[in-house]
């Protein structure tokens, strides 16, 4: 039976963040392949780098416990993750699919942040001054990351507006040509009948 401590909870909580920021690590170039921005492209492509580091600390932190380094499955992340491919296959093109790209990683960012926030305050509680110090560092890159995808997509999102409002238009355009065609068109004629004398 597992104890009811705080520090195994701690201990869980950081097995299960070690699995979901592995996962991510396989998720975002997947991620970034599909983004047509070039600059959210390199967003997420430097992300990567650092969430490898994230893997890194998380390895340091169970080290400096004493504990095993190994991975705990986080449901939470494999359902974000399973989400954002889900928005990935759907057939949005150019600045839509970028802002179907933000919301997927934003749900990540988010739900991280959360996680970070509770690993760091155990660790402080527990007098884990260390280990306290590098998850706070964690979570303040992923506050940072959230950040940044807040600002792109402001813009990536006025984008997608303007992309959908031209193809709207561009639908009317067709429609009120072939309404003129219809009008301009000659009338049909009359067969002619003959006259009761023929």
């Amino acid at each position: 039976m597992k104890e009811n401590t705080l520090r195994d909870l701690f201990v869980d909580e950081l097995r299960d963040l070690y699995d979901a920021e592995n996962r991510l690590v396989k998720a975002l170039p997947k991620m970034a392949k599909a983004a047509e921005s070039d600059e959210l492209r390199s967003g997420i492509e430097s992300h990567l780098e650092q969430t490898k580091e994230h893997v890194e600390r998380l390895k340091q932190v169970l080290t400096s416990l004493d504990e095993k380094v190994s991975a705990k499955k986080c449901p939470g992340m494999v359902g974000i993750l399973e989400e954002g491919e889900e928005m990935l296959d759907e057939e949005y093109e150019g600045s839509v699919m970028d802002a179907a790209i933000i919301s997927a990683a934003q749900r990540v960012e988010h739900y991280e942040i959360a996680a970070y926030g509770c690993v760091r305050s155990w660790a402080q509680e527990l007098g884990e001054e260390r280990a306290a110090e590098l998850l706070e560092k964690t979570l303040n890159e992923e506050k940072e990351t959230d950040a940044r995808l807040t600002e792109l997509a402001e813009q990536i999102n006025t984008s997608a507006n303007s992309e959908a409002e031209d193809e709207t238009e561009g639908e009317s355009d067709m429609e009120e040509g072939r309404e003129s065609e219809e009008e301009h068109a000659d009338p049909p004629r009359k067969g002619r009948s003959r006259s009761a004398g023929a």
